[in-house]
């Protein structure tokens, strides 16, 4: 919000994104390490969870973008001060780092624990199946590191075959896309129709129907601070290369942050430009349509 100090913003933003990346990726890091998160519906709705979280406890401070992604598309469209743009950002960033050193802590013998049983080295070949609580990597590797087996290499290969680099581009910008206009429609005042106090909860649903359906692809991120900032964190925690730039070469700069902003600016551009304009319109007409 462009009337409340930057810096409150700039805080507000930090929370907001750490409680979603903390809860989110908590998650994750239980369905791949402990399994005791079974399907997608569940680590979904933990995501949503999150996002509802996250906006109510920061939303009337910040407007609670906690992605970078949503910050530039309404930027882009005038409903966002550009000179607010790199201080949400950054503090997006911050939030994401510090939510994933945390969870690392928690977690780290059990992350050993799965490398050990897959037979993997951090950093190495098959880490991935690891540093996927992290980062994101496409297709998504869940079904490997929940398999008893050893890692296999050649299965590895094939596996990466599913979706190539292009493929999930296209998910990723349609994936954000889909949220960016959600999130502008029942944000908008102007919407009778809208859920109105509500709004988080639909957006975390939104979030959460998204990921049942994408996650299997490319981990659903939509969320370039949700992904860079763990995936930052795990490259100086061990992963390396692994984590950056991964073994998918540029699909960690092309996938999971070029491709959620070009979906948010997609996405807000089609409400703001196109929905958004008829939104009240009907109500607005008939004063004078019934004279």
């Amino acid at each position: 919000m462009s009337n409340r100090p930057l810096p409150a913003c700039c805080i507000a933003e930090t929370l907001g994104t750490f409680l979603l990346v903390f809860f989110g990726c908590g998650a994750v890091h239980v369905a791949v390490l402990t399994g005791d998160l079974q399907g997608l519906w569940q680590v979904g709705i933990v995501w949503g969870v999150s996002i509802m979280l996250a906006i109510y406890v920061v939303g009337s401070i910040s407007g609670a973008h906690i992605n970078p992604a949503i910050t530039l598309g309404l930027a882009t469209w005038g409903l966002f001060p550009w000179s607010r743009v790199p201080g949400y950002v950054l503090s997006q960033m911050l939030g994401a780092i510090l939510a994933a050193a945390v969870l690392f802590t928690l977690f780290e013998p059990y992350l050993a624990a799965k490398e050990a049983q897959k037979g993997i080295v951090r950093g190495g070949a098959g880490s991935e199946l690891t540093a996927m609580c992290y980062g994101e990597y496409f297709p998504n590797p869940g079904g490997m590191a929940g398999s008893p087996d050893s890692y296999d290499a050649a299965v590895h290969a094939d596996h990466n075959k599913l979706v190539t680099e292009p493929l999930a581009c296209l998910i990723e910008v349609i994936g954000t896309a889909i949220l960016a206009l959600v999130v502008m429609a029942v944000t908008d005042s102007k919407n009778q129709q809208g859920p109105g106090a509500f709004a988080p909860v639909f957006i975390g649903l939104t979030v959460a129907a998204l990921i049942c359906v994408i996650a299997p692809l490319t981990q659903a991120c939509f969320n370039p601070a949700r992904d860079f900032g763990p995936r930052l964190f795990a490259y100086f925690a061990g992963w390396g290369s692994i984590a950056i730039p991964g073994a998918q070469g540029t699909g960690f700069l092309t996938v999971y942050i070029v491709s959620p902003i070009v979906g948010a600016l997609l996405g807000t551009g089609l409400y703001q430009g196109m929905l958004g304009r008829w939104v009240g319109q009907h109500e607005a007409a008939a004063p004078s349509e019934a004279a």
